[in-house]
């Protein structure tokens, strides 16, 4: 059954979180990296990593295209999955924001084929790919409320009081 999930924000380390799935903005090598990924790795350990690089010895040769998602194991982390999607690098030139909707669809989309209930975000490309934190929240935020998916709870979780600011004017 198909519904819209309750929407939950949370202040906090997204690596800390019980969840059925937490996702990753992972870059398109699914190797680790800065930020959220780096921190992800890091604290769920090498299986997941493990996980990745059999990905790119099969199907993901080239990486995982921006927009797209895929599951691994959640390793040392308090969930059973880790959903990795590649958001776009912001730019003024040109409009990317169905890139960004994508990363939140498709993180869905592989959630209900898992059977997730729980879903974990972060504020996806508003690090160091730049996205304007505002924007990227509105974007977060109406993707999941139109998306029709068996994910009971979207929980964003938020590194910090501006994110979280944000955020939650766009729950309002």
């Amino acid at each position: 059954m198909t519904t819209h999930p309750a929407i939950v924000l949370v202040l906090g380390d997204i690596t800390e979180q019980h969840a059925d799935a937490i996702v990753n903005a992972a870059n398109s090598s699914l190797l680790g990296g800065g930020g959220v990924d780096g921190a992800i790795h890091r604290r769920g350990g090498p299986e997941i990593l493990a996980e990745c690089r059999a990905l790119r010895a099969g199907h993901y040769g080239k990486g995982l295209r921006t927009g797209k998602a895929v599951a691994t194991t959640a390793g040392r982390l308090d969930a059973r999955w880790v959903i990795h999607t590649v958001g776009p690098v912001w730019s003024r030139d040109e409009d990317r924001s169905e890139q960004l909707a994508s990363c939140y669809r498709e993180s869905l989309r592989v959630a209900d084929d898992l059977g997730a209930r729980t879903v974990a975000f972060p504020a996806i490309s508003t690090g160091i790919y730049g996205w304007p934190l505002d924007d990227g929240a509105r974007i977060a935020v109406e993707t999941v409320r139109s998306a029709g998916t068996a994910v009971e709870e979207v929980r964003f979780v938020l590194f910090d009081e501006t994110a979280y600011r944000e955020f939650a004017i766009q729950t309002r």
